[in-house]
């Protein structure tokens, strides 16, 4: 897969430490640089409710 781009947030130097995403068909996909073979996939609507539920502290009780 091509078309992957690094996170603005990421601050690795080495390029091993970073976040990166593609997105396409309707999907979004997601892989830590230190191992791309490993991918994500969500649709926009569960990646917004994810990070909606993060900023709301909904997972804190997990921790």
């Amino acid at each position: 897969m091509t078309g992957w781009q690094k996170s603005s947030f990421s601050g690795g130097t080495t390029g091993n430490e970073c976040l990166e995403t593609v997105i396409g068909a309707g999907r979004i996909r997601i892989r830590e640089s230190s191992d791309p073979g490993v991918v994500v996939t969500t649709t926009p609507g569960s990646l917004r409710a994810l990070i909606r539920g993060i900023k709301e502290g909904e997972f804190e009780r997990l921790g």
